[in-house]
């Protein structure tokens, strides 16, 4: 697959500016959206071959199962739980005006913005672009999509895919690196939604504010696993390890660290070493283990455990083998490692790790692994492991995050109809389902007022029989 060029700068005004003029001409209706999606679907199903191939080649190799559960089977889900809701979604809704305003009524319609743009990552690179497209063209939008220039033959495949289903003036898509996103983000977009690092998502916001964007970040942080001392530890060992190793770690909501009572501390260590083998073998045919995206994010992994073993702390690489290191790092093969019980300076502790790296923390009470939680930023997500109703409830009631899976990790990421979003610094607003396709709706309020209402008698002089009813509405 030949590399398309780089979108110019200059052209981007331009594209959103014939977005808009199409979607003010003739905005979408019921029908025209149905059609859309199915139209997607239909051409994202026959291509997930295609898709597969990009993906795998721009990170070196990830799994195709991965790929397939990950990228296919939740974009298709979420096309299809869009278009059986759709009808429904679209249909204005009821709202009570109260008995001060009978018999007046009110209802709350979903209008579409006009033109939303999307700037997608490369962790996650067609499930991340296409479900929001999805949620903005099902709310009668047009799109202008900037998919991440660190997976540019999966880039490419989506422009492709998008120019086939789409027309020009409907959904149009740039490539680019740093510059392209920066010129995109200051685009004056009807709604802008960006997922990515929050280091990132501060300098969107802010090249959208001179036109008082709406922006939904979708960003990150360090997502904890907390152990209750109740919780078998290989059960737990066992879900951590696939929200942790998946796609080597590269995931928002990933495990970050895991919190332990500290009287098994080490025979979790020894369930996590104990799942990696199981997994992965030997880790010297690595078919179902991703590589890293590339040797800038490879080289900042290697950092965070020369950081580690520079202050003395225990790191533990179960497939270590000095004779193959060259081989790894040429191939961005980084294999799991533990961090034991790092300080809260250490640099796996200071920073969303994004990869392999697993720091493993003990704790005496359940009160101090809150505190420890609550001492960093809120994060996109958290993973509670108890079997005491008591003590989950406690948990939840003292935290905060994102989005919350109980026993086990990622999975309420795929449930379309549970709102996906973070909170500060891990984002702002939520996507999926009917809650994505509220963030790019107006939801606007309409009051009807009759033809002959009580009200049209409050005006002055406010005198007699005007004032007593006056001062009894505002009792």
């Amino acid at each position: 697959m030949d590399i398309l060029a780089d979108t110019p700068v200059t052209d981007l005004p331009a594209t959103r500016e014939r977005l808009r003029t199409a979607w003010q001409a003739r905005k979408p209706d019921l029908a025209q959206r149905r059609a859309d999606l199915t139209r997607l679907r239909d051409a994202f199903r026959a291509r997930v071959p295609q898709m597969d191939a990009a993906i795998r080649a721009d990170f070196g190799h990830r799994s195709s199962h991965e790929n397939l559960l990950s990228e296919a089977m939740i974009t298709l889900a979420e096309i299809d739980h869009a278009i059986s809701h759709l009808r429904r979604w679209t249909r204005p809704r009821g709202a009570s005006v109260g008995w001060r305003f009978w018999p007046a009524r009110a209802e709350i319609r979903p209008e579409p913005v006009g033109v939303v743009g999307i700037l997608s990552p490369w962790n996650y690179p067609v499930n991340l672009a296409l479900v929001p497209v999805v949620s903005a063209i099902a709310a009668g939008n047009h799109v202008f999509l900037k998919p991440s220039e660190h997976t540019p033959r999966t880039s490419q495949f989506l422009r492709e895919l998008l120019a086939d289903v789409f027309p020009e003036d409907r959904v149009a898509v740039a490539l680019g690196g740093a510059e392209v996103g920066a010129a995109f983000s200051a685009l004056p977009f009807d709604h802008l939604l960006f997922t990515g690092s929050t280091a990132v998502g501060r300098k969107v916001m802010a090249a959208a504010a001179p036109h008082l964007t709406p922006v939904t970040l979708e960003l990150g942080g360090k997502a904890p696993a907390l152990i209750c001392a109740d919780y078998p530890i290989d059960l737990a060992a066992a879900r951590i390890a696939s929200g942790k190793w998946f796609n080597a770690g590269q995931t928002c909501i990933g495990v970050d660290y895991v919190l332990v009572d500290a009287a098994r501390r080490d025979e979790l260590v020894a369930a996590l070493q104990k799942q990696l083998r199981e997994r992965y073998g030997d880790l010297h045919a690595p078919q179902d283990y991703t590589r890293i995206i590339n040797a800038s994010q490879y080289a900042r992994l290697s950092g965070y455990l020369d950081d580690a073993r520079s202050r003395g702390l225990q790191v533990i690489e179960p497939f270590a083998d000095p004779a193959l290191r060259e081989q790894r790092q040429a191939e961005r093969i980084f294999p799991p490692a533990l961090v034991i019980d790092p300080d809260p300076d250490a640099q796996v502790m200071q920073h969303e790790i994004f990869g392999p790296i697993l720091p493993v923390l003990s704790y005496r009470t359940l009160d101090e692994a809150i505190a420890r939680i609550n001492a960093l930023d809120r994060p996109l997500a958290l993973y509670p492991f108890g079997n005491d109703r008591a003590q989950i409830e406690k948990i939840l009631a003292n935290t905060l995050s994102g989005g919350v899976t109980v026993n086990d990790t990622l999975l309420h990421f795929g449930v379309h109809d549970l709102p996906f979003g973070g909170i500060g610094p891990s984002g702002i607003g939520a996507i999926h389902g009917r809650n994505g396709f509220d963030t790019f709706s107006k939801l606007l309020p309409v009051f009807h007022q009759r033809r002959l209402v009580a009200s049209d008698m409050l005006k002055p002089p406010y005198k007699g029989t005007i004032d007593k009813m006056i001062r009894w509405l505002a009792k």
